[in-house]
C-alpha cells in the first residue's frame, strides 16, 4: 500500500540473447509499436514500461544488453536485483542455437538469477523454416534447465510484433515488483530470526 503520490511498484527485468536474434527490434516494438532499424548494441538500452500486475500498476524497466561476445562477458553486471529474464532466440538461425543454449545455460547458474522466473522469446517464427516454441523448449532441455524456477517459452516476432505482448505479459505476472520482495525478504528474515530464539 504505497503512500499517494509515491511511484509505482517496481520491477527490473533483464533481455539477454545472442548478437542478431532481436532484442532491440523486439523491445522497440513492445514499447512503441513501431519497427525501427537498429545497430548492434554496443552497451545497453533501457525502456520504462507501464504494465499491470493482478490489477495493481507497475512498471517494468527492461534492461537490453548487448549480446555480441565480448559484451556476454558484462552480462553478470547487471544481475543484481534482476526481478526476471527475458532471453530472446533467433529460431530461425539453427548454426547458432547451440551457442544460445550454452549462453542461457550459463546464465541461470549465477547466483544472482536464482529462482527468478525465465521467459524464452522464440523469435522469428515469421521467417520459413524456424523451429517453433516446442521444439526450442526440447532442444534447450528446459524442462531440467530451468526445473528450478517458472519458466515459460514464448513463439513471437519482433517485426510484426506477434506474441510480444503475450511473452511480456507472462513475465509480468510471473516478477516480484520491489515492494513484494522487500516483504519477502522481510519475512524470510523473521522466521531466520525467530527460529534462532527457538533454538535456546
Amino acid at each position: 500500500m504505497g503512500l499517494k503520490g509515491s511511484r509505482l511498484p517496481d520491477a527490473r527485468v533483464l533481455l539477454l540473447g545472442l548478437d542478431g536474434s532481436g532484442k532491440s527490434t523486439l523491445l522497440y516494438k513492445l514499447k512503441y509499436d513501431e519497427r525501427f532499424q537498429t545497430a548492434p548494441t554496443v552497451g545497453f538500452n533501457v525502456e520504462m514500461i507501464d504494465a499491470k500486475q493482478n490489477r495493481k500498476k507497475i512498471t517494468v524497466t527492461v534492461w537490453d544488453v548487448g549480446g555480441q561476445k565480448k559484451m556476454r562477458e558484462h552480462w553478470k553486471s547487471f544481475y543484481q536485483d534482476t526481478a526476471g529474464l527475458l532471453f530472446v532466440v533467433d529460431c530461425s538461425d539453427k548454426g547458432r542455437l547451440e551457442e544460445a543454449k550454452h549462453e542461457l545455460e550459463h546464465t541461470l547458474k549465477n547466483e544472482h538469477l536464482q529462482g527468478l522466473p525465465v521467459v524464452v522469446l522464440a523469435n522469428k517464427q515469421d521467417v520459413g523454416g524456424a523451429l517453433t516454441a516446442t521444439e526450442i523448449t526440447e532442444r534447450f532441455n528446459l524442462r531440467k534447465t530451468c526445473n528450478n524456477r517458472d519458466w515459460f517459452v514464448q513463439p513471437c516476432s519482433a517485426t510484426s510484433g506477434a506474441g510480444l505482448e503475450d511473452g511480456f505479459r507472462r513475465m509480468v505476472h510471473l516478477v516480484k515488483t520491489t515492494d513484494d520482495a522487500n516483504i519477502k525478504e522481510t519475512v524470510k528474515y523473521l522466521r531466520a530470526k525467530s527460529m534462532k530464539h527457538g533454538k535456546k
